[in-house]
């Protein structure tokens, strides 16, 4: 399958800053704990935007998925739903671990779980090592990793130096045991994604067969990926949900502290506001993978490395918008020259892949 790698890298990176700018709208949120905010979004996430872009872009979308074979449909959605619980427990990764150990061992493990994973599944990754485009884009995905390391170190150090110093004052509630346990899990699990849009291939012939042109081919892989993942989360926010007593708070009943007093945040909840904020957040996350599935066609024989470019852009553009909220003002010259380089050391890595695709094309 032809393509253009640099258009496919352009497409990477306009859904890493997708996924990198998802969560601004929820910070605006107010008046709505944690898990009533998520699922809301997740709603537009996982079910409204794919099935609405999935409806739009492609032909007979629910014919190509009911001539889907079903084993088709079990593992792309068991794929999606072992990736819910990857992103559920990226959060205690980094409560055990602190930023720099916990992305550098949960993202590096997701970056080359979900890159390498279906070619050693498909028994192509040593022909593809044996080839000079192979060697190229197999470099590129390991200059990645040294980004993510930089990234992680910098924010270790801006860390450091906004708290005041040393490991415990910095990560509290530090165990290195069960905290590289978890940020293992999270990570494996996290790059689960990428095999559930690799068991999706008959979907995507199925969907070129009905007349879909080959850039939009991906979507319906989205619909019953990301069905998974919303299987996952409705299940935590559920459990969140009856735990915490939150229902209300959907309706704009106000959350009440623990001792059911007082409420936890006093105001009346902007509803209306809430849930344009939560369905615009939801939206942009899901056009990460939008944007994926874009750059995914673009990227011929290579398209595993897609998930490296994923990943690489996700840093890229969440470091972007550190700076832009301030996030890095009170770190030293020093570790905002150490961020920058691990930017430089990312962008190197999309171009390297890139060329790795062009050489193979």
């Amino acid at each position: 399958m032809m393509g253009n790698p640099l258009l496919g890298v352009f497409f990477h990176w306009l859904g890493g800053l997708a996924s990198a700018s998802f969560y601004v709208p929820y910070k605006r949120i107010r008046g709505w704990s944690w898990e009533i905010f998520w699922i809301v979004g997740g709603v537009f996430s996982w079910v409204v935007a794919p099935w609405l872009f999935a409806s739009i872009q492609t032909s007979d979308l629910v014919g190509v998925l009911a001539r889907t074979p079903s084993d088709t449909l079990f593992w792309c959605y068991f794929w999606g739903a072992m990736w819910g619980l990857g992103g559920l427990t990226f959060g205690l990764t980094m409560r055990y671990l602190g930023l720099s150990l916990g992305m550098a061992i949960a993202l590096g493990l997701t970056t080359v779980i979900g890159t390498l994973g279906p070619p050693i599944f498909n028994g192509t990754l040593a022909e593809l090592a044996r080839q000079t485009s192979g060697q190229v884009t197999l470099a590129g995905i390991a200059i990645t990793l040294v980004g993510i390391v930089l990234v992680a170190l910098a924010g270790r150090a801006k860390e450091r130096e906004v708290l005041g110093g040393g490991r415990d004052e910095a990560v509290a509630e530090f165990d290195l045991r069960k905290g590289v346990v978890i940020a293992v899990f999270s990570g494996v699990m996290s790059g689960c994604f990428a095999w559930g849009l690799a068991a999706g291939e008959p979907i995507r012939q199925l969907t070129l067969q009905a007349g879909t042109s080959p850039l939009w081919q991906g979507l319906p892989v989205l619909c019953v990926v990301l069905a998974g993942g919303l299987t996952t989360n409705l299940i935590w926010c559920g459990f969140l949900i009856l735990r915490n007593r939150s229902a209300g708070e959907l309706v704009g009943r106000q959350r009440l502290h623990a001792d059911g007093a007082s409420p936890a945040a006093p105001g009346r909840t902007p509803l209306a506001v809430n849930y344009g904020l939560a369905a615009l957040g939801g939206t942009l996350w899901y056009f990460q993978f939008f944007f994926y599935t874009m750059g995914e066609s673009q990227m011929g024989r290579f398209g595993f490395s897609s998930w490296t470019l994923h990943m690489a852009s996700i840093i890229l553009f969440s470091t972007l918008w550190g700076f832009a909220l301030k996030e890095w003002a009170p770190a030293s010259s020093r570790t905002r020259s150490q961020v920058w380089t691990g930017i430089a050391v990312l962008v190197g890595s999309t171009v390297v892949i890139g060329l790795g695709n062009m050489l193979a094309g």
